[in-house]
């Protein structure tokens, strides 16, 4: 078995475990009270802790795009590399919109960051709404739905697309449990403002000033999933 055939390999069962961790979570968050949480430490509320820790999609261990490339690479789940690298966040972007093209409905690609693990781009609708977020390989151009909560939780364009779900927190709501979250965990992290997307909201996570990373809260459940795939934040470009 060749080296690359073997790490498809490992990354497709990687992401296999996190899509059955992050359902399981999302089912447990709603018998509970308060923000539950689906990455690393038990959070507030009911105590539950299902998913996964830090570094095993990324940041300790492994590349952010690793799992994200074992999706479909076409279809309304990623688009394939062009064979090109990505190499600034202008590249990124257009990247970005390429797969944004694809899923057609007007979307455009926003605000662009660069991790240590790759870049990200959130997807917006023609009236600037929050659509979706994707993940961009900076090796080979590849783009996919980014895994965790726009796969799992987007209510459009993720894994479980249902439509309109009611939205039963509220964007200041989801700032609150989101810093409750960061507290409970000892992370010195502030949560910045939610940008929603449909069925959750996702933030930027600072420190001080500074981004330090991100995460997400269901808009149904409260439940909390941090983003422990990125790395560390190295730069960005606004809409």
């Amino acid at each position: 078995m060749t080296g690359a055939r073997r790490n498809w390999l490992i990354a497709a069962l990687a992401v296999a475990v996190l899509v059955l961790a992050g359902s399981i979570a999302a089912v447990a968050a709603t018998a509970g009270r308060g923000p539950a949480v689906t990455s690393g430490r038990a959070g507030p509320g009911n105590g539950s802790a299902w998913g996964y820790g830090p570094g095993m999609m990324g940041g300790a261990g492994g590349g952010m795009m690793g799992a994200a490339g074992a999706w479909r690479t076409g279809g309304r789940y990623g688009l394939p590399g062009d064979g090109r690298t990505v190499t600034s966040l202008d590249a990124a972007k257009a990247r970005a919109q390429s797969f944004a093209d694809r899923l057609g409905d007007g979307l455009r690609a926003g605000e662009v960051m660069q991790f240590a693990n790759g870049y990200y781009s959130e997807l917006r609708t023609a009236g600037g709404a929050g659509a979706t977020e994707v993940l961009i390989d900076p090796g080979t151009g590849a783009v996919s739905i980014e895994y965790g909560p726009a796969m799992m939780w987007n209510t459009r364009y993720g894994m479980h697309a249902t439509g309109n779900a009611p939205t039963r927190v509220s964007a200041a709501r989801a700032v609150t449990d989101a810093q409750t979250w960061l507290d409970a965990q000892h992370t010195g992290l502030t949560a910045a403002e939610a940008t929603a997307f449909p069925g959750y909201y996702t933030l930027h996570t600072l420190n001080g000033e500074k981004i330090a990373g991100m995460m997400s809260v269901n808009a149904v459940t409260g439940t909390v999933w941090y983003h422990t795939w990125h790395g560390t934040f190295l730069a960005m470009a606004g809409d």
